[in-house]
């Protein structure tokens, strides 16, 4: 083989070896820029569901969080909250005393997360327009025409009790399941808000006349109690007085009044008596 052949192979091989890492790399980089674009891959974060269309059909599969991988062009991945959700409704609806009544219900629930595609393919995502609002406008009536205007607000625990159970009932139906019912307000019409408080009114003073009738009733008892006894306790010392106790009361009344006495008799004693209550007696003696 001569020189030039030798260095034309030389050339050759050279050649091939500078060209071989570039054309790697730029196969590396096609591939990288053909999977941006089509991304076969999906991400379902906390709290979510994927539900997988293959060109615009729903699937049975749900995909659970976490990454997944998806055919590009053929298959496409919608994802759908599964957490507790508040939706708040405001209903009219009458009493079973023909009250007019109007309700704001907070209702806390969520999709059924295995579901989840059951509940896109025959509700979409507006459910709350299309299924909630309904349901709470209808249950609301229904529950209202069973208590009248008084107990609606009296019974307010067993009301909202009420709701709940057939709102669960009724929204299980298209796979939403119902976490909590509150009612956040009642509102009445004035003329039946103004029976309500005259009628609260009549009572507090109804309750003020009997508290004072009974403080007056005990006072009466009491004062009939002291004067019953005080009664008997006079009774007692009236058959307890003898001649001689009688006679015992005298001597410490002289006794007293001698201790009082300053030995000076007066000058005009009228008539001569002693000015002793006793002294005669006690001469007597």
């Amino acid at each position: 083989m001569e020189i030039h052949d030798l260095n034309n192979a030389e050339d050759s091989i050279r050649n091939a070896l500078k060209k071989g890492p570039l054309r790697t790399l730029l196969i590396i980089g096609v591939m990288f820029i053909v999977l941006l674009l089509f991304k076969p891959w999906v991400q379902i974060g906390a709290g979510q569901r994927g539900i997988v269309l293959n060109f615009g059909a729903v699937q049975d599969k749900v995909l659970n969080e976490g990454l997944h991988f998806k055919i590009p062009i053929m298959q496409q991945v919608v994802l759908m909250d599964v957490r507790v959700q508040k939706a708040q409704t405001d209903a009219s609806s009458a009493s079973s005393d023909l009250q007019d009544v109007t309700l704001s219900v907070a209702l806390n629930y969520h999709i059924m997360p295995d579901k989840a595609n059951v509940v896109y393919q025959t509700i979409g995502t507006e459910f709350k327009e299309r299924i909630i609002d309904p349901a709470i406008q209808e249950v609301t009536k229904a529950v209202s025409a069973k208590y009248s205007a008084e107990e609606l607000i009296t019974k307010r625990p067993s009301v909202s009790t009420a709701m709940k159970d057939a709102l669960s009932e009724k929204l299980m139906a298209s796979n939403i399941a119902v976490d909590a019912v509150s009612i956040v307000t009642f509102s009445f019409s004035k003329v039946f808000m103004d029976a309500i408080e005259a009628k609260q009114t009549a009572e507090q003073h109804a309750l003020k006349a009997k508290r004072d009738l009974d403080r007056i009733k005990i006072e009466a008892e009491q004062t009939i109690a002291a004067a019953t006894a005080e009664a008997e306790a006079l009774r007692l010392q009236k058959m307890n007085i003898s001649p001689d106790l009688i006679e015992l009361r005298k001597i410490e009344a002289n006794l007293k009044a001698i201790d009082k006495w300053n030995g000076i008799l007066p000058q005009v004693t009228g008539g001569g008596a002693i000015p002793f209550i006793g002294v005669d007696e006690l001469k007597k003696k």
